[in-house]
């Protein structure tokens, strides 16, 4: 019973993680176009950083059970701005050029499909281990 107990809780922070790197990956796409922040430099894409999750207990270190995904930061991609020419945008320099966020829409989109899809196999998993334990139930009630 604890190990559907713990395959509940390691789809719930699967859940949790793949929807901080939803949050990310939207406001990414929101800026795509954002050629001045607060810095005065273009919206720099953001990355969400996983990594294993808590402290498994003891009864999870015996039965080998990992314990989930945390969001370890969000971090900014340091691949380099776009330069695109268009002398009309109100950021462009005296040549025409202006400097666009680095990001890439159809990147953000595959990223925002992946993560959609996982989210959806975790909430799976979370059913079918509530459903699971819901049936042991009967059986021993």
């Amino acid at each position: 019973m604890s190990s559907m107990l713990g395959a509940i809780g390691i789809a719930a922070s699967g859940m949790a993680a793949e929807s901080m790197r939803m949050d990310i990956t939207s406001n990414n796409l929101a800026n795509a176009d954002s050629t001045s922040g607060p810095n005065g430099q273009p919206y720099k894409r953001e990355e969400v950083v996983l990594k294993a999750g808590g402290q498994p207990s003891f009864s999870d270190t015996l039965d080998s059970i990992p314990a989930g995904v945390q969001v370890a930061g969000i971090v900014d991609d340091q691949t380099p701005d776009q330069k695109v020419y268009d002398p009309s945008n109100p950021d462009a320099n005296k040549q025409g050029y202006v400097m666009m966020p680095n990001v890439n829409t159809v990147t953000e989109m595959t990223d925002l499909i992946s993560e959609s899809q996982s989210y959806s196999a975790d909430t799976q998993a979370m059913t079918t281990a509530k459903d699971m334990a819901e049936k042991t139930l009967d059986v021993l009630g």
